[in-house]
């Protein structure tokens, strides 16, 4: 185990390690600044677990319904080698695929090793790129990896890469529906930023093999309930715009063994549990431990990071709970008090800098505030 990996571990505790996925990689991308977050993370920390132990619970996560209603609608998809969804791909990009192969990568040969499937999934990809083969192929569950922070996290996608003549197009199989032709937005846009990095995952499997980033396509394929009933549906989603973001927010985020060695010596989130797995640590005391990694709090946090309320509490009385525009804008003022000191005149920063520029902006912004109170009284 490497020193970076033994800090890990350290910080985890003997909790057993949660798996980077699409959907956390999108939150962590959405505040490539929140140290806490990256940190927890990397580790593989329970986060939902943490936050409601320390008694700031976040409502994450689906309900055992939903996951099994997801499950069996996937499963139908996919069922007989993934011949409904095949149709269903043919009628959509208006095709003409006389047969397909599907292949699951679930493992290779019962070897479930990630590193070795991975290097399967690469292989077997730029194979089918390179292909002179005219079907159809689809690839069941690619490992891909993605590096966040300086160190790689693999990706163990519920899509299908469904590959014709040279071009790859990511299937996103969802279970929300979609009632005459509209979806709710939320989600969509959720399942735009998870397809996007899948995008981003395939086009770097690719690229240790010389294939070009274009060879997988920008639009990905949205697979859903049509309507009430369970019959699925193909709509093509543009992720152009979260690839760039991705992208940007991506390379922002600092590495993990730099974070690392801004924390306090000996820092760990272990619950202590005892013999029959019941935590005995303090949940004041676990709370101290998240509160010593530095977060980066704004009001989006709540509807991406299970650390949400806790971090929402710390936060009390900062600019961060006003979001991040309000925290640009005024520069260096850290807290709501030193906000209303420099509206009101109270206090007066010299006449040069940023925090000089934010002063006058918020006294103008106060008068022009009493002003219309005053017209309206």
């Amino acid at each position: 185990m490497s020193g970076t990996e033994a800090r890990l571990a350290r910080v985890r505790g003997r909790a057993l390690p949660r798996s980077h996925n699409a959907r956390t990689i999108a939150a962590l991308a959405a505040n490539p600044g929140c140290a806490r977050r990256a940190i927890m993370d990397a580790a593989g920390v329970d986060k939902q677990r943490i936050a409601a132990y320390t008694g700031y619970p976040a409502p994450f996560g689906q309900s055992r319904f939903a996951l099994a209603r997801g499950t069996a609608f996937e499963a139908q998809v996919k069922a007989s080698g993934a011949a409904g969804l095949l149709t269903l791909l043919r009628e959509h990009l208006d095709l003409p695929i006389p047969e397909a192969h599907y292949d699951d990568l679930n493992d290779v040969g019962g070897n479930t090793d990630l590193t070795v499937r991975y290097a399967a999934t690469r292989q077997k990809l730029a194979t089918a790129v390179t292909s002179a083969a005219d079907a159809g192929t689809m690839f069941d569950h690619p490992l891909l990896r993605l590096e966040v922070g300086g160190r790689h996290a693999f990706l163990e996608p519920d899509l299908i890469a469904f590959q014709l003549r040279g071009r790859f197009h990511v299937v996103e199989i969802k279970s929300f529906a979609v009632i005459d032709g509209q979806a709710d937005g939320d989600k969509v846009a959720q399942a735009a930023i998870q397809s996007a990095v899948y995008v981003l995952a395939l086009r770097q499997a690719l690229a240790g093999h010389g294939v070009a980033p274009e060879t997988v396509a920008d639009e990905t394929i949205l697979v859903c309930p049509k309507d009430f009933s369970s019959q699925p549906a193909a709509t093509s989603v543009d992720v152009r715009k979260q690839l760039t973001v991705l992208r940007r927010q991506l390379s922002r985020i600092a590495r993990i063994d730099d974070l690392l060695g801004q924390l306090p010596p000996g820092l760990t989130l272990d619950l202590d549990p005892d013999g029959a797995g019941v935590p005995q640590r303090k949940p004041a005391g676990l709370a101290a431990a998240i509160r010593a990694i530095d977060a980066r709090y704004a009001p989006e946090c709540l509807n991406t990071c299970e650390m949400c309320f806790l971090c929402r509490d710390e936060a009390r009385g900062t600019t961060a709970r006003l979001g991040r525009a309000a925290r640009e804008e005024l520069g260096g003022v850290e807290d709501v008090p030193a906000v209303l000191r420099l509206a009101r005149g109270e206090h007066r920063p010299e006449e040069e800098g940023d925090l000089a520029e934010a002063a006058a902006l918020l006294r103008s912004a106060a008068a022009l505030r009493a002003e219309i109170l005053g017209e309206a009284v």
